[in-house]
């Protein structure tokens, strides 16, 4: 738990820095044990043996009263990807890991959350097909939300 906690750390500092209080960037390893134990936890290692990159994925996503989420849908947190690997893909095959595991559970509708400050965070994901869906705030953020939606099968959300 804790080498993965250093790693939601080190993947959320450039948020931090900016003032995003996200929580991978400040959670102890009490609570990712907490996050991970709602899903599943994939984790990439490099060749070296580090931990590089990791994504929690929840199917189906029990969303709290008011989440803007249509009907029932997986979900993806705790995505991160050590700094020092960005850029070669690893975000996006963890994103697609994340979404053959909703599908393979039988759903068809993922809903993620992000903050609405964060342009290049909700850029990246409406180029892999997620739309605005609506909007929250969560009590361990110091920011509103994006909720952003992708359907993975024929429905719409």
């Amino acid at each position: 738990m804790e080498e993965l906690t250093r790693l939601l750390h080190r993947a959320y500092a450039t948020q931090a820095a900016s003032g995003l209080r996200f929580f991978a960037s400040y959670q102890s390893a009490e609570d990712t044990r907490f996050r991970l134990e709602k899903g599943e936890c994939w984790v990439a290692w490099n060749e070296g043996g580090d931990m590089v990159g990791t994504i929690t994925v929840v199917a189906p996503f029990l969303a709290p009263a008011g989440y803007p989420v249509r009907r029932p849908a997986g979900s993806f947190w705790q995505l991160a990807v050590d700094p020092s690997c960005r850029g070669h893909g690893l975000g996006h095959r963890l994103m697609e890991l994340a979404e053959g595991r909703v599908r393979a559970r039988g759903l068809s509708q993922v809903v993620i959350d992000t903050s609405a400050e964060a342009d290049d965070l909700v850029s990246w994901y409406r180029r892999r097909g997620y739309v605005p869906i609506g909007a929250w705030r969560w009590a361990v953020t110091n920011y509103d939300s994006i909720v952003l939606g992708k359907d993975l099968g024929s429905s719409p959300l």
